[in-house]
């Protein structure tokens, strides 16, 4: 499968969040701004400055936006301990992954002292996993399970950086993202 038949959203203005949700679905109408922003002020009605994106309204949207984005279509974001093996996951149970990841904040060529946070998408595609970060100027193939296990287990050795699983709710209620052997009612952890 080639990077022009996998579907991919490019930056615009503060808007990650939305890009790593069409993106992880593969499809430009699974969300919108207007449908965020709604979450925005469903989470926060009372405030006059929303906590749960940028102050000029242009995104940065924070998790609990994402989390109850996934929540309109019957799924989870479920955080990852970064101290366990991504090898535990059982990726056959799972839409993808999103990537919480420090971003500096430019205008222009111009870098400010501000730090943001930024959302990638990531997913196994056709039997290829491919990162689909709306900074990129176009999907960009990690591998096969073993280089995208690799791929986050780099990833998260920043200490800035989280993970979320993506997944329906019922596997999420029985830990079916956790290969069997991980699962809470097994001795082990991974």
């Amino acid at each position: 499968m080639g990077a022009s038949t996998v579907y991919h959203e490019k930056q615009i203005k503060e808007l990650c969040a939305l890009h790593a949700l069409n993106n992880l679905f593969q499809n430009r109408e699974s969300y919108n701004k207007f449908q965020l922003d709604e979450i925005c002020r469903n989470l926060a009605p009372n405030d006059y400055i929303n906590p749960h994106r940028s102050i000029l309204g242009l995104g940065n949207y924070d998790i609990n936006v994402i989390i109850t984005a996934l929540h309109m279509k019957g799924c989870e974001a479920v955080w990852f301990d970064k101290r366990r093996n991504p090898s535990c996951i059982d990726t056959s149970k799972i839409i993808g992954f999103i990537l919480n990841v420090p971003s500096n904040y430019k205008i222009g060529i111009v870098r400010l002292p501000l730090q943001r946070r930024h959302w990638i998408a990531l997913k196994k595609i056709e039997g290829e996993y491919w990162n689909l970060d709306s900074k990129l100027d176009a999907p960009l193939v990690i591998g096969d399970e073993a280089q995208a296990m690799d791929y986050l287990r780099t990833q998260l050795q920043s200490n800035d950086k989280q993970l979320f699983v993506v997944c329906t709710k019922e596997v999420e209620k029985n830990k079916g993202w956790l290969l069997p052997e991980y699962r809470p009612d097994f001795f082990y952890d991974c």
